[in-house]
């Protein structure tokens, strides 16, 4: 089955619960005048990639300019979903500190107000390049020319890219998976962006079981 469900099956339950989702973040995102939002999880397996594209795509859907950065520097697979080359992504535009000419670097999705940066070629010090000056430049750069910008980001648990990433981000979203996420872990990833004063939207619980049609939806929480 697709991963683009919110715009291959609009009508379904998971497509309506990420409009939701849209909804909410979207207002968060208005009291502070708000553009970026990082997606980050406790653990990989709790969707948060699924998450992050069909997030975009629903935003997409209002007629907003969209785009979305595969920042998982090393296990990002968006440009599987789009069947496109991750050579040239953020990990090269990152390293090669050519933030302000991020053109070069964006792909087309098919999808219309959605642009699409992937992750680029795995390099060997993915958090020290997500915590470097290049970030703020490259963001500073593509900000004026859209009006949501989403990160897909690694798990916190084990790792300190998406930590040391959030601090050039407006807002940060936790997906966690009923039945996967531990309750420790996801307070722990909670303490732990808190602890570095990140600004959380909320708490999307993914692969929560609808027993009328048999499939998947989120639930937000909001912080």
């Amino acid at each position: 089955m697709s991963e683009l469900v919110v715009r291959e099956n609009p009508k379904s339950a998971i497509a309506e619960s990420i409009r939701v989702i849209r909804t909410n973040i979207q207002y968060t995102l208005k009291l502070k005048k708000s553009k970026t939002i990082l997606v980050t999880s406790t653990s990989k397996g709790e969707g948060k990639s699924f998450v992050s594209l069909n997030l975009a795509i629903s935003f997409a859907q209002k007629n907003l300019k969209v785009l979305l950065v595969d920042s998982d520097l090393r296990l990002g697979r968006l440009h599987k979903v789009f069947n496109t080359s991750c050579d040239k992504g953020l990990s090269v535009l990152l390293c090669d500190n050519d933030g302000e000419n991020y053109q070069k670097y964006i792909q087309k999705t098919g999808i219309k107000n959605l642009s699409f940066i992937p992750r680029g070629i795995v390099p060997p010090n993915p958090s020290e390049l997500l915590d470097s000056n290049n970030v703020k430049t490259f963001i500073s750069a593509v900000e004026p020319h859209f009006d949501i910008i989403i990160f897909d980001g690694t798990p916190i648990t084990g790792l300190t890219d998406s930590l040391v990433f959030s601090k050039y981000i407006d807002k940060a979203v936790v997906v966690c998976a009923a039945n996967i996420t531990k309750t420790d872990m996801l307070e722990k990833t909670i303490k732990s962006l808190k602890n570095l004063e990140v600004d959380i939207a909320g708490i999307v619980l993914n692969r929560v079981t609808n027993t009328i049609t048999s499939s998947y939806y989120g639930n937000y929480y909001s912080e």
